[in-house]
């Protein structure tokens, strides 16, 4: 079995936030998946179902974005999964809007979601980094983590990015990770505007 875990934080008023972009995915998967409906476990919601005849488990805490280290090690434990089967899928505003990269173990690089699984079990678990981007003002990051998508992300790469995911998911859920990474690249480019920012 696999343990793919969505990030966010629990309620209405989050539920659009670029730093719930974890739920997102997850909740994007279990539709478009048929999974289980989700039920109650271990301060978690949690749902089972089979990609690519692989078994897996989609997890999103629901003790809010810095105590997520609690129900992911609870549920992992409970469920006997190994970190090396465990895949976070999470904002990252080091990458640019649309962007996707994976990575086995390495930092929390200032999130605080992973700061907290980081404390609570062995740092080797995936990390699927769903770029955000960041505001041109530093002093603005909380508030643009913490604020609402906007119409022109939902269409310019927010649902390109969530529709490759789930065309290419069967490859995560094979462990072909640098397959996966490039295939949901080629089938969302990024935005032309993030394009000429890179170069």
């Amino acid at each position: 079995m696999l343990l793919w875990v969505g990030l966010g934080n629990p309620g209405k008023k989050y539920e659009n936030q670029r730093h719930n972009i974890g739920f997102m995915c997850v909740d994007r998967i279990a539709a478009e998946y048929s999974f289980s409906p989700w039920r109650e476990k271990m301060s978690a919601y949690i749902c089972e179902g089979k990609i690519a005849g692989q078994k897996i488990l989609l997890v999103k805490p629901q003790s809010f974005m810095n105590k997520s280290g609690g129900p992911v090690t609870q549920i992992a434990h409970f469920f006997k999964i190994p970190t090396n089967s465990i895949y976070v899928f999470y904002d990252d505003i080091d990458l640019k809007s649309g962007q996707l990269k994976i990575k086995n173990g390495g930092g929390h690089g200032g999130h605080n979601g992973l700061r907290d699984i980081d404390a609570h079990m062995n740092k080797d678990y995936w990390r699927i980094r769903m770029g955000i981007g960041r505001p041109m003002d530093k002093a603005q990051v909380h508030n643009w983590v913490l604020g609402n998508f906007t119409a022109d992300d939902t269409n310019n790469w927010l649902e390109p990015l969530l529709k490759a995911i789930i065309l290419e998911i069967a490859l995560l859920a094979d462990r072909n990770t640098e397959r996966f990474m490039s295939r949901v690249a080629w089938r969302a480019p990024l935005p032309i505007e993030q394009t000429i920012e890179k170069s």
